[in-house]
């Protein structure tokens, strides 16, 4: 690559997800984009396009009808119609349903891989895109004029922003200096799919035990995708189950409501940290997705939250398109990404301590809220909304609005 051809405007640390949402993203900008990714596209241990399940939000779905591939997306996704929420062995629970809400769903539920496909895709279809995979980053340095990094064959880009969507484990975010705070909940989720005797038929499940919540989604062929949260300690012992004992602990926590359980398919588990970078802007370089915040599963929420994240950065990119890297663009976006990502990080982080804490009066709380959520008008729709990924200001994307 001649020298002059190493100048990007923007480039992108990480492929993933999130990473190619926001250089497809960006495409009708006609921006010099540069993505780097570590892992090859088909490598087996592509952790953002593995067999996990991901939760598409209201405003995850009009962001990438807006792109023009959720027509593509949808065709291998499971609606979510209705989202029951309980409290393991309590007489209080709670329901939102998409009728009510006035929409056709609520969410929908995509095989990481089958995102991760379409997404690839539509990457090789761009030619303002170019990918640097397999690659490393090995440096990064930021100056007034540019940001930089140097890539592991020793290959130097610079751009005018330098983007960390590298995930919770940023190597980005340490080398421009951004610390981040995390705390572990002692936990792991064990994830996976089986068959249901009852079809869910759209109906999701957040059922919150002493061990930590446990949900269920509904995904093709009848089939369910389990996220399983454990004890750190139990998680090893949890995996080690055969098929059969496994589907027999599972019953034990979610019980018989859709009939017994069989056909479970392969296990695996990650540990869950909740993580918050201490700012998300430096000179010429942002942090959108895990790389500036990690949640809990328990509300489905974290992709989503990146993908606003995106759709936000997109916004204030598109109000200066000849500096990417713009100070003040980068303080507009620092400030509007705020407030959405405390507001969401507190009420996760809340709604998992809350429901894992033990005792009378906590339980009493506990059934009290979960009654008056369905008895006191405006409060489910009001939290269906932040469900659905519509409250507060929404950027062009995330209300299906296209860029250009």
């Amino acid at each position: 690559m001649a020298a002059h051809d190493n100048h990007f405007d923007i480039i992108i640390a990480g492929g993933g997800m999130i990473g190619t949402s926001l250089a497809l993203a960006l495409a009708p900008l006609r921006l010099r984009v540069a993505v780097v990714e570590p892992i090859e596209r088909a490598a087996a241990e592509q952790p953002s396009f593995d067999d996990r399940s991901t939760a598409l939000s209201r405003s995850s779905q009009r962001m990438f009808e807006a792109m023009g591939l959720w027509e593509e997306i949808v065709a291998a996704a499971t609606p979510i119609t209705r989202i029951h929420v309980s409290d393991r062995g309590r007489f209080g629970f709670s329901h939102i349903d998409a009728a009510e809400q006035g929409v056709e769903a609520l969410g929908y539920v995509v095989i990481n891989r089958v995102l991760g496909t379409v997404l690839q895709n539509a990457l090789g279809d761009v030619g303002s895109i170019d990918m640097f995979c397999p690659a490393q980053i090995q440096a990064a340095s930021l100056s007034p004029d540019a940001a930089k990094v140097t890539l592991d064959d020793g290959t130097e880009l610079s751009a005018d922003l330098l983007v960390a969507a590298d995930g919770t484990n940023s190597v980005v975010r340490e080398m421009i200096g951004i610390e981040v705070g995390q705390e572990g909940y002692g936990q792991r989720a064990i994830i996976g799919n089986l068959l249901p005797e009852k079809p869910l038929d759209g109906l999701a499940y957040e059922r919150f035990t002493e061990q930590g919540p446990f949900a269920l989604l509904p995904v093709a062929d009848s089939r369910a995708a389990f996220v399983w949260n454990v004890r750190e300690d139990d998680a090893d012992s949890v995996l080690a189950l055969s098929d059969d004992d496994c589907l027999e602990a599972l019953q034990q926590v979610f019980g018989y409501r859709q009939g017994r359980f069989s056909r479970i398919g392969k296990r695996s588990s990650y540990p869950l940290v909740l993580s918050k970078a201490f700012r998300l802007t430096a000179q010429r370089a942002v942090l959108v997705g895990n790389s500036a915040h990690g949640l809990h599963p328990a509300a489905a929420q974290g992709f989503n939250l990146g993908l606003r994240d995106v759709a936000a950065l997109c916004d204030c990119i598109v109000e200066a398109p000849s500096d990417a890297g713009d100070a003040e663009l980068l303080k507009r976006y620092a400030a509007w990404r705020k407030s959405d990502q405390q507001k969401l990080v507190g009420f996760t982080d809340g709604l998992v301590k809350l429901f894992g804490r033990v005792g009378p009066p906590t339980r009493i709380l506990r059934d009290i809220g979960m009654l008056g959520f369905d008895l006191v008008p405006g409060v489910r729709s009001v939290f269906a909304k932040h469900t659905m990924g519509l409250a507060g200001r929404l950027p062009r994307l995330s209300r299906g609005v296209p860029l250009a």
